[in-house]
């Protein structure tokens, strides 16, 4: 293997190392993160202390009944699943990575992807290859997908993947504020009332205040490292009051697609500027990303300074 693609998956690696541990368990792709409700995996039930302990293994299935469930993906993407529905893992491979939804609904919060990253939502007789940060909604019960932000390839068929090398099948590209239906046959996606969406579905609410906690959580331990001279590994990291997982980028500030930021202790080690906790309201650049910002850093009430890209 060159020694240029060693260096690259090495890094690839490290950013699915946790800061803070759960006894000493990594985070990893199919990672259980929340639970709520009635959730098993393979039948088992779940719970509260699952989380930080229980993974979904390749061919396993995470399922719930009257209840939800935040599953990890690669570090940043986050997958929420609804009631009365079930995801299975097909790889959790960091540079591939497939789940298949077999029944109900699920949203993907993707905060940051690499070139690396392979993607793939896998839905009866086709499926998604995601693209770029964003938020996507995923039906099985009614073979459709939709993107609220971002960029996808759906593709028709099955065999989307060969090993760790993609089959590049034919694709329609689906970008923001749009919808299309996900089978045997391509077809062209239409427009959706995203505004609509966004205030009527309890899935897309609850997520968005999933997103507000970890944003929360993210801060806390981003301030703690910082405080520590910035020395810290990227990719999940464990908050023990927070129980649960949350990202921590390698660099920079990223603001979610629900308006949260997600902040680098090397950020704030460097004076980057805090915004407020009650600032949620940036939505023109999900996945956007803020370097260097004020020196002297704090905690503001609004936005202040500090570009955004």
């Amino acid at each position: 293997m060159p020694r240029l693609k060693e260096l690259m998956l090495f890094s690839l690696v490290t950013l699915s190392l946790p800061a803070f541990g759960q006894g000493g368990n990594q985070a990893v792709p199919g990672a259980l993160n929340y639970v709520e409700g009635t959730v098993l995996l393979n039948g088992q039930a779940l719970n509260s202390h699952s989380v930080g302990t229980a993974v979904v293994a390749p061919g396993q299935s995470l399922q719930t009944g009257m209840g939800k469930a935040e599953m990890l993906l690669t570090p940043g993407v986050f997958l929420r699943l609804d009631s009365k529905s079930a995801v299975m893992m097909v790889s959790p491979s960091l540079t591939h990575t497939e789940v298949e939804l077999e029944r109900g609904r699920a949203l993907v919060e993707v905060d940051q992807i690499h070139k690396e990253n392979d993607l793939l939502i896998d839905q009866r007789d086709g499926g998604t290859r995601l693209l770029e940060p964003g938020l996507y909604e995923f039906d099985a019960n009614h073979n459709l997908m939709r993107v609220f932000q971002g960029k996808a390839a759906v593709y028709a068929g099955t065999g989307a993947q060969d090993g760790d090398e993609p089959v590049h099948l034919p694709s329609v590209e689906v970008k923001g504020g749009h919808q299309v239906m996900v089978g045997a046959q391509l077809t062209k996606p239409t427009g959706f009332d995203r505004k609509d969406a966004e205030q009527s579905d309890p899935l897309y609410r609850w997520s968005s205040l999933r997103s507000q906690y970890l944003g929360e959580a993210n801060l806390e331990l981003a301030q703690e490292y910082a405080g520590a001279g910035g020395g810290f590994t990227p990719g999940w990291a464990w908050d023990p009051y927070f129980y649960g997982y949350t990202w921590l980028p390698g660099d920079g500030l990223f603001w979610n697609p629900f308006g949260w930021g997600f902040y680098s202790p090397w950020y704030i080690w460097g004076g980057g500027y805090i915004y407020g906790r009650g600032f949620g309201g940036y939505r023109g650049g999900y996945g956007g990303y803020a370097r260097g910002g004020f020196a002297g850093g704090h905690m503001g009430g609004g936005m202040g300074g500090g570009g955004h890209r």
